[in-house]
This record gives structure tokens, C-alpha cells and sequence, in this order.
């Protein structure tokens, strides 16, 4: 009996609907969407576009894309609950067809791996500086090694141990971060309005460079770049809907992490960077630095968060940065495993179970830190953030709005197809749009990918009405 029971808890329902006995409240649902955001990467990009647009553009950028994204994920998060089903498999039935379901496995799962690797290198990076290791082989080795080891064993049994991984580090996490704040600003020399209003601190050239020079520029810099973890935030709020009790239970989940990956961790991103920026320009100075190089590498590395927390706080910043990248961590792994999972039964039909897939995912990660394809993940941020939002609305407009007029019809078409091709065609046309042929008159790319999304499939999809109807007069 307990060897079927830690069978059925490493497997975590990958490939089928979560049963009703395991079903979970919002509150063990929203440690996971909130423990996935509140990271070093969110913070350097809380960094990055508060330093671009200034506090307040980049806070009315958050809270519009804190509002799309929560709509989203409830969206994406309710069918999840209504079927069980993770994110990538419920494509199958909505969206995609069963082969189909591919394409959003692929994108999404390296998305995620992507930000494995890239939070995996933020640790890495913080051991060597709080311990003052030079970057060997050896030291990789040992300290990639030990973090994958962690990762696999922590995520492979399942959803509920997750879960307890992210209640514990959340709290603990959000007290550091608290003091880390209050005691940043009160050494800064800065007043509490100039620290709570401040304009952008990137030089003319630069914002020409990024397209950033008007209010609307930044607010569209913002948002592309903001994008990105919402589309993924989105599909993940779907993992974690299927074990919902509710629709209501996702929908809060849903909210809380979007508020707290655009609001609050945009907020102390640049808050804490920018009052402590002087500070940390001086640390890397009495490193050997240049003052000029000093400035770029605090103003433009995600190394320089993590080194902030340690130069600021000490043993607790690193405590800080430990418990923040560890959790996410956990999450990252266990929704790119139920990708992988799809990815593979979908198109070749195997299914080794999902801890094979844990493995696999972090073995990905490290095989993108040896070939340095990170810097080409980071260009394409905002090409996944299109992706995926894309994703996301496809999804909402077969279940709210194809299904409901002609249930029937697509639940049947839905079951047995292999290609959806309405929605590998709006995906695409929305991707191409988007990002070509309609980005100089429309700079923030999720109005055009979501729209044509939204309008486009359910049009395509109901255009082939009258062949299923007759095929199925026929049957």
C-alpha cells in the first residue's frame, strides 16, 4: 500500500485528471503562485524597468500587467480545475489536438527551463560571491551538481511536498526582504518621496536604443519585458488549477501572484537598488573594479541583485537569496516536468513516468548553461512572453466561447484530432503580427497577440462548423 501511494505521489497525476479527494484550497494554492514569483530574477527586472521608465510609469505598467495576467491565469486556472488537467494537456482538448498540444509543450517547457538555468546561474553566482570563489570547473561541478541534486529530490514527490517547500520559504523570505528594505532606504541618505518617485536613471541614448524615449515608450518597454513570466505565470496557474477545489481558489491564487510578481517585486526591485545604489558601486570599487565598470555591472547583471542582498545583508541576504531561488526552483522543475510529460507521450508516445522528466528538465538546464544559451533566452523574452499569452487566450476563447455555442460538435472534433489547426494557425498569425508586422504601430506586443487570439480562433474555429456538423450527421 505505501509503495502505491508513493508511486501515485511521484507520478502527481502528469497525464490525467487530478481526482476530487486531492483537491486543494487557495491558500496551499497560492503559496506556489506566489513562491515562483518572488525570486532574484523578478527583482532584477523589478530593477530594470523601474531604472528604464521611473517608479511610476513602471508601476502603472505592473498593475496593467498584473491585471491581464490574473484574468489570464484564472482563465487558463478555471479550465484546469474543470478538467484536471495540467496545462499542456488540456490543450490537447482546447486549443491544440492532441499533436498540436506540442507546440505549447515545447514553448512553454523551455520557457521554464530557461528560467531554471537562469535562476541556477543567480546561486551559483551568489555562493562564489559571498565566499569569494574563483570561477573553476571544479567549483561549477560541485555547486551545480549539489543544486540539481536538490531540485530532483525535493520535486519528484509531487504537488504536496511543493506545496509545504513554498508555505515555508515564502514567509521567511518576505520578513528578510522587509527588513532588507527598510534598512537599505534608512542608510541611503534618500527621502521616502524622492526613493517613492524616482524618474528614469538610464542615459538618452540608451532609452533611444530600447524605444523608450516618450511616457508610452517606457510603458511599452514595461510591459514586453513584464510580459514574459505573466504568459508563463499564466500556464503555470494552470498546473497548479487542477488542483483546485474551486474556481474561486485559482482565481485568488491567480491574483496574488501576479500582484506579487509586478507590483511588489517590481516595487522593492527598484527601490532597493536604486537607494542602494551608491553603495554598492563603492563595494565593487574596493573589489578592483573601475568606478565605470562598477556602474554597469550594478545597473545591468541580475548578478547584481544577488550581489546587493549580500553586500546589504550579510548572512541574512544570503539566507535571503537562498530561500527565494530555492523555491522557485522546485516550482520551475515540477511545471517543466508536466510539459516534458506531455511533450513526449503527444509526440512519440512514451512515458517513462514524470520523475524521469524532473531529471530531464534539469538536465536541459544545465546542458544551456555549457553552451552560454542563456544570453540567447534573454533576448527572446519577450517572443516566449507573445508565445505564450497567446497560448494562454486560445485556450479561453475554446472553452468559453467555441464550446458554449457548439459543445457538442468540438467536444467530439476536440477528442480525436491530432492538429487544431485554428489554433496552430491563430498562434502563429498572432506571433507574426505581433512581433513584425504590426510592432512599430503597436509597441506592446500582448494588445495585438491577445487580441487576434481572442477574435481570430473562435472565427476559424466556428468557420468549420458546417464540415463537423455534416461529419457527424454521417456518423
Amino acid at each position: 500500500m505505501q509503495s502505491n501511494d508513493l508511486a501515485t505521489s511521484v507520478e502527481d497525476h502528469a497525464l490525467e485528471a487530478v481526482p476530487a479527494e486531492n483537491r486543494k484550497g487557495w491558500l496551499s494554492l497560492s503559496w506556489s503562485t506566489v513562491g515562483i514569483v518572488t525570486t532574484l530574477v523578478q527583482l532584477f527586472i523589478g530593477a530594470l524597468t523601474t531604472f528604464v521608465a521611473g517608479l511610476p510609469i513602471a508601476l502603472a505598467a505592473g498593475l496593467f500587467v498584473a491585471v491581464v495576467g490574473a484574468l489570464l491565469g484564472w482563465g487558463v486556472g478555471h479550465v484546469a480545475y474543470r478538467t484536471g488537467l495540467s496545462s499542456t494537456v488540456l490543450s490537447r482538448q482546447h486549443g491544440f489536438g492532441r499533436k498540436g498540444s506540442i507546440l505549447i509543450a515545447a514553448v512553454f517547457g523551455f520557457l521554464i527551463i530557461g528560467f531554471l538555468a537562469l535562476e541556477n546561474v543567480l546561486l551559483y553566482k551568489g555562493f562564489l560571491f559571498y565566499l569569494n570563489l574563483p570561477d573553476t570547473m571544479m567549483h561549477r561541478v560541485i555547486i551545480y551538481g549539489l543544486l540539481t541534486l536538490a531540485w530532483v529530490l525535493i520535486t519528484a514527490f509531487g504537488f504536496n511536498l511543493v506545496s509545504r517547500v513554498s508555505s515555508w520559504t515564502v514567509v521567511a523570505f518576505l520578513g528578510v526582504l522587509a527588513y532588507m528594505m527598510y534598512d537599505v532606504i534608512a542608510s541611503s541618505g534618500h527621502s521616502l518621496p524622492e526613493v517613492l518617485s524616482f524618474g528614469s536613471q538610464v542615459p538618452g541614448e540608451a532609452l533611444a536604443a530600447l524605444g523608450a524615449q516618450s511616457d508610452f515608450g517606457k510603458f511599452a518597454f514595461c510591459v514586453n519585458v513584464m510580459l514574459g513570466s505573466a504568459g508563463a505565470l499564466a500556464l503555470i496557474d494552470a498546473d497548479l488549477g487542477r488542483y483546485a477545489r474551486s474556481s474561486r481558489d485559482i482565481g485568488v491564487a491567480a491574483v496574488l501572484g501576479n500582484l506579487f510578481m509586478d507590483v511588489v517585486m517590481l516595487a522593492v526591485g527598484g527601490i532597493v537598488m536604486y537607494a542602494g545604489m551608491d553603495a554598492l558601486i563603492d563595494y565593487y570599487v574596493t573589489t578592483g573594479m573601475t568606478r565605470e565598470a562598477a556602474q554597469a555591472a550594478a545597473v545591468q547583471s541580475p548578478d547584481s541583485v544577488a550581489g546587493a542582498f549580500i553586500v546589504f545583508g550579510g548572512i541574512i541576504g544570503t539566507l535571503l537569496m537562498v530561500l527565494a531561488q530555492s523555491k522557485a526552483q522546485v516550482l520551475n522543475v515540477y511545471s517543466a516536468s508536466l510539459s516534458l510529460s506531455n511533450l513526449f507521450d503527444a509526440g512519440f508516445g512514451w512515458r517513462p513516468g514524470r520523475l524521469a522528466f524532473v531529471v530531464l528538465a534539469n538536465v536541459l538546464a544545465l546542458l544551456m548553461l555549457a553552451g552560454s544559451i542563456l544570453e540567447w533566452f534573454n533576448t527572446f523574452v519577450t517572443v516566449l512572453g507573445v508565445l505564450t499569452t497567446s497560448f494562454a487566450g486560445i485556450i479561453v476563447a475554446d472553452y468559453f466561447v467555441v464550446r458554449r455555442l457548439l459543445p457538442d460538435v468540438f467536444g467530439r472534433d476536440a477528442a480525436r484530432a491530432d492538429f487544431n489547426w485554428a489554433g496552430i494557425v491563430t498562434c502563429v498569425l498572432a506571433f507574426v503580427l505581433a512581433h513584425y508586422v504590426l510592432s512599430g504601430w503597436m509597441p506592446v506586443q500582448f494588445f495585438v497577440s491577445i487580441t487576434v487570439s481572442l477574435v481570430v480562433y473562435p472565427v476559424l474555429r466556428l468557420a468549420g462548423a458546417r464540415r463537423l456538423c455534416a461529419q457527424a450527421r454521417f456518423e
